[in-house]
């Protein structure tokens, strides 16, 4: 009876052990997936070649702004080339798409011209409104270069409403709130480059 418990507690002990090393394991290798996937999404709007500093560690914490539609803070990331400033990415939110939050990365150069937006998450209707990822439409890509002064800040909105950017047949909502949220964010860097880029 003394030794099945001794075995029992052995193999508990033993049992316990390895599920917390593969857990911790695990844990790293998750983290370092995120790492490399977020590295991938802040190179599609800024190649490496236009940088030369650890951009994932080059952040910068800001409070939450209703310009780039949150109410938490979230994290700018910079980037660099031998040591003057190139472009903040920033992570933005579309609070209003068709069918809720729009997160975007917003890639933002020092001169104020956009780098690029990416799509991250969103619930758009499948065949309409998810158009807006880079898988499916290069619609993204007409933010490309602009800035507040191109177009002119009036035009910043879809044809429908009189302005540059493209809408889709049957899903207006959508696009309109990217457009508007991709503004928002140029005007949050606008107001701020100066602290970004301390």
């Amino acid at each position: 009876m003394l030794l099945s418990g001794l075995f029992l507690c052995l193999f508990a002990i033993a049992g316990t052990t390895f599920v917390a090393v593969t857990e911790n394991l695990a844990r790293e290798q998750i983290v370092e997936n995120e790492r490399r996937v977020l590295l991938r999404n802040l190179h599609a709007l800024l190649p490496e070649e236009k940088l030369d500093n650890n951009i994932v560690a080059d952040t910068l914490r800001i409070q939450a702004s209703e310009l780039l539609g949150t109410d938490e803070p979230s994290l700018v990331y910079r980037a660099r080339y031998r040591g003057d400033p190139v472009a903040a990415i920033f992570n933005s939110i579309a609070p209003n798409g068709y069918s809720g939050k729009i997160h975007l990365l917003v890639g933002v150069y020092f001169d104020g011209s956009i780098a690029g937006v990416r799509v991250l998450k969103h619930s758009e209707t499948p065949g309409l409104g998810d158009a807006i990822e880079i898988r499916k439409s290069d619609w993204v890509l007409d933010f490309d270069g602009r800035s507040l002064g191109n177009p002119p800040r009036a035009q910043w909105l879809v044809k429908r409403d009189k302005g540059v950017y493209d809408q889709f047949t049957g899903a207006t909502i959508t696009p309109r709130a990217i457009v508007q949220a991709v503004k928002n964010t140029l005007l949050y860097y606008e107001q701020n480059v100066g602290k970004i880029f301390l």
